[in-house]
């Protein structure tokens, strides 16, 4: 038996914070987690709107139901059957949006922002790594690469972002694997120039810790 394979054409959804005027300084494209919709993920941005700054969500294009109640549906950007056709796939929808949303604006004189959460880290990486403009700064929040972070997004194309790593001491899939953790800081000190913040919370983004951090990039 043998899988046949077949392109069909598939209508994807995002939304966007904010307005692209002229005198727009800042666009953050924002890549959710495992099982979350965008429409949930953006509410976490939405204390940061203002005349200068966007932030543009995508959501990833395979949906299902979570639980077995039938009730809350959830995205995924990919899974490991197919990876390398979903994660083409996936780029170039994002791809899309982001020309679609800036079309109007010289992105040469826009910093351009990415942040990734759990899941959607890995696909912040492969947008990174193909865009032709150099991100000022990338969020890698509660992510795990298991093959490392070189496996996704060559190192050099970070050179000059600043980079957070930012986790939670009670996330749960850490506190259950230590090791991953320790892992995956050593690898992010042994490729970037990565500013590691640790704070005291669960497997989510904390608007109060990702304030301080967008204050400190003003």
């Amino acid at each position: 038996m043998k899988y046949q394979k077949i392109k069909v054409e598939r209508t994807a959804r995002y939304i966007v914070l904010g307005e692209i005027t002229s005198k727009t300084k800042n666009v953050w494209m924002c890549f959710h987690g495992y099982g979350q919709l965008a429409s949930f993920f953006a509410k976490k941005f939405e204390p940061f709107i203002d005349e200068e700054t966007c932030f543009i969500i995508p959501e990833g294009i395979s949906r299902f139901y979570i639980h077995g109640k039938y009730e809350r549906v959830g995205a995924s950007w990919l899974t490991r059957d197919m990876k390398d056709e979903e994660a083409a796939e996936s780029l170039a929808f994002i791809n899309n949006v982001f020309a679609t949303v800036t079309a109007h604006i010289d992105l040469q004189n826009v910093k351009v922002h990415a942040f990734g959460f759990s899941q959607g880290c890995a696909m912040a990486c492969r947008w990174l790594n193909q865009l032709d403009q150099k991100a000022e700064t990338f969020i890698i929040w509660a992510g795990f690469f298991a093959k490392g972070i070189s496996d996704i997004i060559e190192p050099s194309r970070l050179k000059g972002t600043k980079t957070f790593y930012v986790y939670g001491s009670k996330d749960e899939f850490l506190v259950s694997n230590p090791e991953i953790k320790d892992q995956m800081l050593n690898d992010l000190k042994g490729h970037l120039s990565t500013e590691i913040i640790a704070f005291q919370g669960e497997h989510r983004v904390e608007i109060p810790v990702l304030r301080k951090i967008l204050e400190q990039l003003k």
